[in-house]
């Protein structure tokens, strides 16, 4: 009897461990991305900027776009290192493009005709993370998209390595690091 009741409360404390555990790193398997299981890096809005840019697709999108990389991501950029190493991350930080009167107000007296752009609501974070193994069938990389911190379906994640094909000859990396 009492080694029933030491297994049943071994039992509770290791899946109150795992709970914990799950809880505290505030992801959960439900965080994560279809196909590749990639969550979203904690910390990763202080990783160091590679590049800034702009999307515009005829009538269905005007975005800003900022790309980040962690430690290992910036030094493969600026070594000029491909393939990008294990371990290096790309974030992607998409929001829609919206004028700026408050700037054009300002800007407009010395600079006659500016107009300004800001950014607006957020779009969506997207994520490459380097592992030549683990995602060997595509190219290497993990691919994740998430909108208000939620992953994207499967149909959504299923497209991202296809998207990136063109982009082999760069290991499968749009983003040119900018001096």
């Amino acid at each position: 009897m009492k080694r029933i009741a030491f297994l049943l409360l071994a039992a509770a404390t290791l899946a109150g461990i795992v709970a914990y555990r799950a809880h505290a790193s505030g992801q959960s398997d439900a965080d994560s991305s279809p196909i590749y299981g990639v969550k979203i890096p904690a910390g990763y809005r202080d990783w160091k900027i590679i590049a800034v840019d702009q999307l515009l697709l005829a009538g269905k999108s005007d975005q800003l776009r900022a790309q980040l990389g962690n430690d290992i991501a910036i030094q493969a950029y600026r070594e000029g290192k491909l393939p990008f190493p294990d371990g290096a991350i790309i974030a992607a930080i998409h929001w829609t493009r919206v004028p700026s009167e408050a700037n054009d107000k300002v800007l407009n007296g010395p600079f006659p005709g500016t107009q300004s752009f800001v950014i607006g609501s957020p779009v969506n974070v997207q994520f490459m993370v380097k592992d030549s193994k683990k995602y060997a069938a595509s190219g290497g990389w993990g691919f994740a998209d998430f909108k208000n911190g939620k992953p994207g379906d499967m149909a959504l994640h299923e497209t991202c390595f296809p998207c990136h094909t063109p982009a082999k000859d760069h290991d499968y990396v749009f983003t040119h690091y900018a001096p």
